[in-house]
């Protein structure tokens, strides 16, 4: 059947069925006019090369990477592969070489749970990948890095080079020793808490080895780094960097963003109920976060 012919039986068919003759063409009329408005109207559920408006912009959240963060060598062992008892599904596989955190999921079967490499998975390994040994004593140390000969060293480079060019594997931030982290008995005032309020552009020199800058929150007695882990919650324009760079226990324990009780410090007349949620938190910023402490406030300790 030609093109010609097929046409003119299409047009029997719609004359048929309107009982108007020529009714063809209108219906293509109206066909036409409303692609155009839906395609002028960006209302099309296509665009160019295929992609449909909802991938595209599933694509573009999904290329959007993570902002770098900190992390201790205790947060990064929670990122082994294995799966999450909490939500049953498998964790991402992160590894450290030479103070740089790579997200090696893509390459699980190497590094994760059964993998030839699966003891490497949530440490630092930078001293034993490139010695090739599976030393437990080279694992999580950071500084063997700074020791190795100058053949060892340049195999270290190859790896970083590796994992970051070649694999292309995420870098999701920097793992910070133990004995880098500030000392979190020292007391800090309240002038030296502002100054780090998630607005500083840079690392400050004194912060060797640190892949974000440091975010601190007080609650309590306790001063906190939220930048391992918590930078989208409370660094520049997150949700909570109201609470950055002070002493929030008020605001925390009343669930509070007003202003006067992020000013008050004080939580000697709240209930019982309210000290709770207070405690709550430090709980979970202490246990299920990791948040590093990193100094006091000079207060009498929560009982």
């Amino acid at each position: 059947m030609t093109l010609s012919h097929a046409a003119k039986e299409m047009g029997k068919w719609c004359d048929g069925i309107t009982g108007v003759e020529g009714s063809s063409g209108y219906l293509a009329l109206v066909v036409f006019t409303a692609v155009g408005w839906l395609w002028i109207n960006d209302s099309l559920p296509f665009q160019t090369n295929g992609a449909t408006k909802q991938q595209t912009e599933e694509e573009e959240e999904e290329e959007t990477p993570d902002p770098p963060r900190n992390f201790t060598i205790k947060q990064l062992r929670n990122f082994d592969g294995t799966v999450d008892e909490r939500t049953d599904e498998k964790k991402p596989v992160y590894l450290s070489v030479n103070g740089t955190v790579f997200d090696v999921s893509n390459g699980r079967d190497f590094y994760g749970p059964g993998g030839p490499y699966e003891v490497f998975a949530g440490r630092e390994c930078g001293a034993a990948l490139a010695t090739m040994s599976f030393d437990e004593k080279l694992l999580d140390d950071v500084s063997a890095c700074e020791k190795l000969g100058v053949g060892d060293r340049n195999e270290l480079e190859n790896w970083m080079e590796k994992f970051e060019h070649y694999r292309c594997y995420p870098i999701k931030g920097k793992l910070v020793p133990d004995d880098k982290l500030p000392n979190p008995d020292r007391i800090m005032t309240m002038e030296e808490l502002e100054k780090y309020d998630g607005n500083l552009q840079d690392v400050p020199e004194e912060f060797v080895g640190y892949g974000a800058v440091p975010i601190y929150v007080g609650a309590g007695n306790k001063v906190f780094d939220v930048s391992f882990g918590g930078v989208p919650m409370y660094g520049k324009d997150g949700p909570y960097q109201k609470f950055a760079g002070k002493d929030v226990s008020r605001a925390l324990a009343l669930m509070s963003f007003d202003p006067k009780d992020l000013e008050n410090t004080d939580v000697s007349d709240l209930e019982e109920k309210k000290i709770k949620v207070l405690k709550d938190w430090i709980n979970t910023f202490e246990t299920k976060k990791g948040y590093p402490v990193v100094g006091k406030l000079g207060k009498q300790d929560l009982e």
